[in-house]
């Protein structure tokens, strides 16, 4: 027998080859508890049989969602925005469903205005993307439908938020220089006032103290760019010629600190070694040498954070603090230290 085309079968088609109701074909197709295995087994060989596919309005009509879900952020445009905007938009692929993607540009007005029009086209439930993994006003109080906070942590308790586990990322970091047998490790990274650089600080801190290490000189804090990761390595390098070894907080600013080094005749990884973070390609895989690096995985971010959002909308939320684990991508800015170190 021929198959028929899905766009001339109907659910009335499938019900009427597998015995059953209309109503109860519905339920078997759309996983519905109430329908015995054997029914639903029969109703979904009869499906496949006559190729059907249900159309989406009409999953959604029978649901009571439209399979759509609004993604406001404030920075579109940033490093991290659209790594996890494509892990979220596979994951809502992969279940037929699709995104409207709202940037707010963290202006407040703009983002109420896109919350009413998010919820007048009936989006089934949000994500809410951060810029910096920190702290944000919650936006819950607000919106009626389930929410799940990504790379920005709420301040509300009760709301779930996804980040990356910055402190953790930096932990396999300085483990590695450790394990290397670098003993004079300094850190370059961000403004103070990202809590991302803070953290990493207190871990880096805490892993030269379990070693019996102290940090060469102090943090040196600045902007996320090549510029300052110059800037920063000449004035390290220069002021402590002990240095064998450096932690960055982005790969932007471990590639300027690269530049720097070589300009002074430092190599890298034999005289000084050279971690990076983020795993940025475009800095990470063409620095010279290429970047040891942390990966905090955002694709993966997104698609976890879709994940719980399926799981809110199915009847199960969960709230407070989940920390996604990096892991550390080796590559050639590092190599155990020459003997004699310890």
């Amino acid at each position: 027998m021929t198959r028929q085309r899905s766009g001339s079968v109907t659910l009335t088609d499938v019900a009427r080859l597998a015995g059953v109701s209309v109503a109860t074909a519905s339920k078997a197709l759309n996983g519905r508890g109430e329908v015995a295995q054997a029914t639903r087994s029969r109703v979904l060989a009869a499906a496949e049989k006559l190729s059907f596919q249900p159309n989406a309005l009409a999953r959604g009509l029978i649901s009571g969602r439209t399979r759509t879900i609004g993604l406001l952020t404030d920075e579109l445009g940033g490093r991290f925005a659209m790594p996890i905007l494509l892990g979220v938009e596979n994951a809502l692929g992969n279940e037929q469903m699709s995104v409207l993607l709202c940037d707010a540009r963290g202006d407040a007005i703009r983002r109420r205005h896109y919350i009413r029009t998010l919820l007048a086209r009936q989006v089934d439930g949000f994500i809410v993307l951060g810029d910096s993994n920190d702290v944000r006003a919650s936006l819950t109080a607000d919106i009626p439908v389930p929410v799940v906070y990504v790379y920005g942590e709420s301040d509300d308790p009760e709301d779930l938020s996804l980040l990356a586990d910055d402190a953790g990322g930096a932990r396999l970091a300085a483990e590695h220089l450790v394990s290397l047998h670098r003993r004079h490790i300094g850190h370059i990274t961000g403004p103070a006032s990202y809590r991302a650089a803070r953290d990493r600080v207190t871990a880096l801190r805490a892993v030269l103290d379990e070693a019996g290490l102290d940090l060469v000189g102090e943090p040196l804090h600045g902007e996320w760019s090549q510029n300052w990761g110059r800037q920063a390595g000449r004035m390290l390098a220069g002021s402590h010629p002990e240095l064998d070894a450096i932690f960055c907080g982005s790969d932007q600013v471990a590639a300027g600190v690269a530049q720097a080094l070589a300009d002074l005749g430092r190599r890298v990884p034999d005289d000084v070694a050279l971690v990076g973070y983020d795993n940025w390609e475009i800095f990470a895989a063409d620095c010279r040498p290429p970047l040891t690096t942390v990966d905090v995985n955002l694709e993966r971010l997104g698609a976890t954070a879709v994940d719980h959002l399926f799981a809110a909308l199915d009847g199960e939320p969960r709230s407070g603090v989940i920390r996604q684990p990096c892991r550390l991508v080796v590559r050639e800015s590092t190599s155990p230290g020459p003997p004699g170190r310890d």
